[in-house]
């Protein structure tokens, strides 16, 4: 991982885009994200970087010859860092290559984002101890944590297939449940529909087969990060989840967020790598001095709900919680070293999910599994209603940003999903 800022997070640079230079947007130049597009009737994806509200597309702009992110994604880190410095000078005031660049502008309000990549695999960790120990209060009161968890990232693998951009709708899944009064299990649709807020880790270079990743590189395999809503059907996954964990109650839908923020767009952001004192130090495999000192990103994390009776009355969305990934009990590097210790191949495209992200406030979870206890509280919104789970017409809205002083803000866009009714 960087230790040293390079200049294209100066803060004093601005962009011939004015959008751009709005202290309130997501996407300033020292941001370029990375995503894909398509123009109204178009059936291709573009590659493009988010800039202010506009989308420059990178073909267009005369800086790659593809519409393959994967392959883009797989070059080398040296070859990806000279395209983000070659976007970032283009982009600036006195840019002598405006004129070709304003050519390879889009208005974001007038293009379709996608996926950002083509997903392969996609593996879900539970990096969050503050959800993990909440959670695991409403089930074991006296040993939330089980005993390997701060030894090992622990993890699963999802369906791929069922990822979807920001703007998902989905209808409520069917499954097997079992309530402590129940004769049998029986087969409906969930009852206690629940959303995730996490981030995603979208894998760039491959290993190969047998090749474990070292904690000291693991950070040149990462692409960018995303805003990612692992939904979950609390009451499936109470019945099915052991002994081998989530199934049918995760694998209906997940919703990423369209734009891959690099890791070099983070480094102002970082932060040092510490464990609680008296707990155990990480084996060698997940440890680094760069992890240590600089492992951690500030990344503010919220999340937003929109009833269906609020849009109708034309309300904005309310804020239910918020939470930081600086809390989480796992860094980025020690997820890719740890997923391929025994030579597991990633591949470009892979994304890892970092598991619920929650503080460590009772009102700071980031699920209403933890914001309601498990259904016992349900949660007061602004309009009178009521929530200890979702219900048909919610839309969910996850959002992310980044801010320090001396630096200029950066943010992950919206990822947002809408529940339907069951089919």
């Amino acid at each position: 991982m960087r230790t040293q800022f390079d200049e294209t997070i100066d803060p004093a640079l601005t962009s011939w885009v004015e959008s751009a230079n709005d202290p309130a947007t997501d996407f300033p130049i020292q941001n370029l994200p990375f995503g894909r597009f398509r123009r109204n009737g178009e059936t291709d994806f573009r590659i493009g970087v988010a800039i202010g509200d506009q989308v420059l597309d990178l073909r267009l702009a005369k800086l790659i010859d593809t519409a393959d992110m994967n392959a883009l994604m797989g070059t080398g880190i040296a070859a990806r860092r000279a395209l983000r410095l070659a976007i970032s000078r283009g982009l600036r005031q006195g840019s002598g290559r405006q004129d070709v660049f304003r050519n390879a502008l889009i208005a974001q309000a007038d293009v379709e984002t996608g996926v950002p990549c083509r997903i392969g695999d996609y593996t879900d960790f539970y990096t969050g101890i503050h959800h993990a120990t909440t959670v695991g209060k409403l089930f074991r009161p006296d040993n939330p944590l089980l005993p390997n968890y701060k030894w090992v990232p622990v993890g699963y693998h999802g369906r791929a297939s069922s990822i979807a951009a920001s703007g998902q709708r989905f209808h409520r899944p069917h499954g097997q449940t079992s309530g402590p009064e129940d004769a049998a299990p029986s087969l409906g649709p969930s009852r206690r529909m629940d959303y995730e807020l996490e981030l995603g880790i979208f894998v760039a270079e491959p290993n190969a087969l047998g090749e474990p990743v070292a904690i000291e590189a693991a950070e040149e395999r990462v692409f960018g990060l995303t805003l990612l809503n692992d939904w979950s059907a609390r009451d499936i996954q109470a019945w099915e989840y052991q002994p081998l964990g989530p199934f049918l109650a995760k694998n209906f839908a997940t919703t990423v967020s369209p734009w891959m923020v690099t890791m070099d767009a983070l480094q102002p952001f970082r932060m040092p790598f510490q464990r609680p004192q008296g707990d155990p130090e990480p084996l060698p495999y997940l440890d680094s001095p760069a992890n240590r000192a600089a492992g951690g990103v500030d990344i503010r994390l919220e999340v937003w709900l929109q009833t269906a009776r609020m849009r109708t009355a034309g309300e904005p969305a309310q804020l239910l919680s918020s939470s930081n990934y600086s809390d989480a009990y796992w860094t980025v590097a020690q997820l890719v070293a740890h997923h391929t210790v025994n030579g597991c191949n990633l591949q470009s495209g892979d994304l890892l999910g970092s598991g619920t992200l929650s503080g460590a406030g009772a009102n700071q979870g980031g699920s209403l599994l933890e914001l309601s206890l498990g259904g016992k509280q349900a949660l007061s919104l602004a309009n009178g209603e009521t929530r200890s789970f979702l219900e048909d017409g919610d839309t969910v809205i996850l959002r992310g940003y980044c801010e320090r002083p001396g630096f200029r803000r950066i943010g992950f866009g919206e990822c947002a999903g809408t529940l339907l009714p069951a089919r």
